[in-house]
């Protein structure tokens, strides 16, 4: 079975599974939200990586109404949900079903997020996205990575699985639901350190990067190419609520 399929296989209770299965959540997309350092009300070009369902573009979309957003993921079922979530905006969003490890020329953007989702790269595709990812910014240019963080050591690792497995069964997931969380993870997740990611990100050439919330093994990775300035042409706030 494909990531895709196996994904798509998972369309009747993702949305309700990925609340139990990202321990803080309220606390871990709030903090990308505050990152991104631009005006609420800037019509901002927005690319998701690994869409979804399209739960990360839709809390940018309620900060940022005027914003127009591209939703790239290969599992298409996942983004027909998407497609409904945001009928009603229409033309400001548009959806690609496709590998996002092939963005090149897909458009300039001012924000790029991803969610859950890059960790099911290995690390060398890690790295080729990060500068494909730099390479479509325009400057200043935001990318927002939430994702999962393998421990640095094996002590760290096994201490990052049981937290894992105590938080989901204290937020209500069923053993079906573990049980297949843990197959998938074990089928396609290919978590990287902390530390890697954001050495891959200065690499790629981010001038400014961090990963700016971190609760066990679940990250805000931010990385931004060039610096706010109202005379880059985007109004840059300062307003973090």
């Amino acid at each position: 079975m494909t990531i895709g399929q196996a994904f798509d296989a998972s369309v009747p209770y993702y949305d309700d599974w990925i609340r139990k299965a990202l321990p803080g959540y309220e606390d871990m997309f709030s903090a990308a939200l505050g990152a991104i350092p631009f005006d609420h009300d800037n019509p901002l070009s927005v690319l998701d990586l690994g869409a979804g369902t399209g739960l990360f573009s839709y809390q940018v979309f309620l900060r940022f109404p005027r914003a127009t957003f591209v939703l790239c993921d290969v599992a298409e079922k996942m983004l027909d949900i998407a497609r409904q979530r945001f009928k009603v905006q229409g033309k400001q969003f548009e959806y690609a079903v496709k590998d996002y490890r092939d963005i090149e020329g897909e458009g300039i953007y001012d924000l790029v997020i991803s969610s859950m989702s890059i960790h099911h790269l290995a690390d060398h595709e890690k790295k080729a996205l990060f500068c494909k990812v730099f390479a479509i910014l325009r400057q200043p240019g935001v990318f927002i990575n939430v994702d999962q963080i393998k421990g640095a050591t094996p002590h760290l690792e096994q201490l990052y699985w049981r937290w894992w497995l105590a938080k989901i069964r204290i937020a209500g997931a069923s053993e079906e639901q573990i049980r297949a969380g843990v197959e998938r993870r074990h089928a396609y997740d290919k978590d990287a350190c902390m530390e890697d990611q954001l050495l891959w990100l200065r690499d790629a050439g981010f001038e400014t990067v961090d990963c700016v919330y971190k609760n066990y093994s679940m990250g805000v990775f931010f990385a931004m190419r060039g610096f706010p300035a109202k005379a880059e042409g985007k109004a840059v706030g300062n307003d973090m609520s």
